[in-house]
């Protein structure tokens, strides 16, 4: 795998172009996913991107998947620390295909529900939907994004080697690293993106570049 040394500001220009270039139908919108566990940050790609989008004059919508968690019953129905259930019940998919990616499938209505759970209060959000107009761009991040089939225009996965996501995440989430351990091995989402961006040091990015 090649890698090019890059900022997260010119690599979100240099994507926000290549969706520019790409385009979207005239009814539908284009949709992005951001790949990586909680210590990867893929929050800040995400913001730089809808920022750079906008500046192209592109409608942009971030999305984070953690606004679709389950509730508390049901991730921890097994324990607080259950790996299993960690990697294949904690988000809630069925809500995000059906208030976040159907919306945006071609004659798609365009009103996105931007999150619908607070993991903090454990309860619904109540959030207003967000209407995305048509030729916008859909930014869904956070971990384990690909493996569920979501139908993304273009996708990142941000990487990180085993020791440094061990060294960057809070000791509190730490159980959850033989889950990651487990996606590497069996969804293989450096594979499945577009576009992979090496990180075990934040201030030095570094990417594959944009897909031929």
């Amino acid at each position: 795998m090649q890698l090019e040394a890059i900022t997260w500001q010119r690599m979100a220009e240099r994507l926000a172009g290549h969706l520019d270039e790409a385009g979207a139908a005239p009814d539908a919108w284009l949709r992005v996913g951001i790949d990586g566990a909680p210590a990867a940050g893929t929050g800040v790609l995400a913001g730089h991107l809808a920022d750079a989008l906008r500046l192209h004059g592109s409608s942009a919508l971030v999305v984070p998947a953690e606004g679709f968690l389950r509730p508390a019953s049901l991730r921890f129905e097994f324990g607080r620390e259950d790996v299993d259930a960690y990697l294949g019940g904690w988000y809630d998919t069925a809500a995000l295909w059906r208030e976040v990616f159907g919306p945006t499938d071609i004659g798609g209505s365009g009103r996105v529900l931007p999150d619908l759970w607070d993991p903090v209060t454990d309860r619904a959000t109540r959030s207003p939907y967000t209407e995305l107009p048509p030729g916008g761009v859909l930014i869904v991040h956070d971990p384990l994004l690909l493996g569920h089939w979501f139908p993304f225009d273009l996708s990142v996965h941000i990487r990180l080697s085993p020791a440094a996501l061990a060294r960057r995440t809070e000791e509190s989430a730490r159980w959850t690293l033989p889950a990651f351990a487990r996606y590497e091995a069996e969804t293989d989402p450096a594979a499945q993106a577009d576009t992979v961006v090496r990180a075990d040091d934040p201030r030095h990015p570094a990417w594959t570049g944009l897909p031929g």
